[in-house]
């Protein structure tokens, strides 16, 4: 047990020795430092669950009502707690295999000081290339639909408080804004964007909540979740894009001084995450009911009120930091990919990461669909990314006796240490698999493929009023609204 701490010692030291040069090497302590070091630098604890809470929940709060009013209030309750653990545990396991790299690489001396290790390296280096070769596509795939997603939101919120321009517009200048995030070097320097992001959505989460009880039910109200299966499954595929924010894992432990700590951290951020989500969900739905169906923006039926414009700014401001946290990873691969990585120009590496931002602006106008595509990219990407390749690269990666022998870090003993993780993780794989990927991609693509047909590619003002015909299963909940034509659905 001593040698084990032992190595366990030398490890952190290793670790933190690399850390604590880096950031100090040759630079004057004066004010100026010191203040960039409060605001810009951060590497702490209290830094990592700042990042991972405040880039669990962004636009997601917006459409969780949205997906209570598909699966019925307890179905939603328990997948919101039953994903989060599900998503604590694959981000541990992630932090375990990145100390285990880490730990390889540098007995062997390499020197990560201007090189920031991501998801796929650490796939390479413990499991070979097609491991790599996977993980870089479906990571890759993700963060950019995740950012694409991010767009799509902005131009869906702003349209509340300015309804002058198409949301279409809307995405075109929140596009440009979003290219912006190319001057932020690395996950360090979002220390105060994190701190502020999770100021943002708290607010939000809160407003939704108080905002829906003060409403009260609206007349007539009527809770039928769940009616259909595809929708069932669709709601639940969100909930699983939910509590698969940590596609960006890796970039955010190795910016931390120590990043073992990490194991904890993202079950803590995780909890405060469902604090923020149980109560602005089952409110808003406890209020709508069914309207929400076919409303996935739940800013759309509150009341115009001040505090709801000050949600929903907050909410576009907190939508260009998650930006910044999808598009990062994307610069690492795209900057390892031409060879800038390791350049010390901030201008240069800035200008060489702008073209990763215009597929993701193209993509954006393209498919507006804001709540269908979350489910969609859940289930296809998200079930495989985050959930089903970390826990076989676990198994794998510690199939032999003498890997598990050799561990840095083994599975603590309240999951039945190897046994216990081994089953876990096959659990994981099968239940995403079956339930997320295959419901779940069947129900979100189907709902997806009724969007196009409904709205069209490219369409310009995505779910704007005047209302669309209600589905004939909302015809008995509301009075029949006169019915328009097909053709005429886009507001002037």
């Amino acid at each position: 047990m001593t040698d084990i701490m032992a190595s366990d010692k030398v490890v952190e030291t290793v670790i933190v020795g690399n850390y604590v040069e880096m950031e100090t090497e040759g630079k004057p302590k004066d004010v100026k430092t010191k203040l960039s070091k409060f605001f810009w630098h951060g590497g702490s604890a209290y830094d990592a669950w700042f990042s991972c809470a405040s880039n669990q929940v962004a636009q997601v709060l917006l459409t969780l009502p949205y997906s209570f009013s598909q699966l019925g209030m307890l179905s939603g309750i328990l997948f919101q707690l039953f994903y989060g653990l599900l998503g604590s545990w694959t981000a541990y396991l992630i932090s375990v295999l990145y100390v285990e790299y880490r730990t390889r690489k540098e007995r062997e001396k390499v020197d990560f000081r201007n090189h920031v290790i991501q998801w796929f390296e650490v796939l390479d280096g413990l499991l070979g290339k097609h491991w790599r070769n996977v993980g870089l596509a479906f990571n890759c795939t993700f963060l950019l639909f995740g950012s694409v997603i991010q767009l799509i939101a902005c131009a869906s919120n702003i349209y509340y408080i300015n309804d002058n321009l198409d949301k279409r517009t809307w995405t075109y200048i929140f596009g440009a804004c979003c290219a912006t995030t190319v001057f932020i070097p690395s996950f360090h320097n979002y220390r105060i964007w994190s701190f502020l992001g999770l100021v943002m959505t708290t607010y939000t989460a809160w407003y939704l909540t108080i905002a829906s009880l003060l409403h009260g039910q609206v007349e007539g109200v009527k809770h039928s979740g769940p009616s259909k299966l595809v929708l069932y499954f669709t709601g639940a595929t969100n909930i699983l894009y939910t509590f698969g924010g940590h596609a960006v894992t890796v970039e955010i432990m190795h910016a931390m001084w120590k990043p073992q700590k990490f194991k904890a951290i993202y079950l803590l951020a995780t909890l405060y995450v469902l604090t923020l989500t149980l109560p602005s969900a089952s409110a808003v739905y406890w209020a709508f009911g069914d309207l929400l169906l076919d409303h996935s923006n739940a800013f759309s039926l509150l009341p115009k009120s001040p505090f709801r414009d000050m949600a929903v700014i907050l909410m576009l401001i907190h939508q260009f930091i998650t930006f910044g946290f999808a598009c990062t990873p994307l610069y690492f691969v795209w900057e390892k990919a031409i060879g800038m990585h390791e350049c010390k120009s901030l201008c240069k590496r800035a200008a060489a990461r702008l073209p990763v931002v215009v597929p993701i602006w193209f993509l954006a106008i393209i498919f507006p669909f804001f709540g269908p595509i979350n489910s969609t990219v859940g289930s296809l990407l998200v079930s495989f990314t985050v959930y089903i390749i970390p826990a076989l690269a676990h198994i794998f990666t510690f199939k032999s006796a003498a890997a598990r022998e050799n561990a840095v870090d083994r599975p603590p003993k309240f999951v039945g240490r190897w046994v216990g993780a081994y089953t876990i993780n096959v659990f994981v794989v099968v239940w995403v698999f079956v339930v997320g990927f295959g419901f779940g991609g069947w129900a979100s693509v189907t709902n997806f493929v009724r969007q196009i047909d409904t709205f069209g590619l490219f369409t310009k003002c995505y779910q704007c009023p005047p209302p669309l015909p209600p589905p004939p299963h909302l015809l008995n909940a509301t009075a029949p609204p006169p019915l328009h034509h097909p053709g005429h659905h886009h507001s002037p």
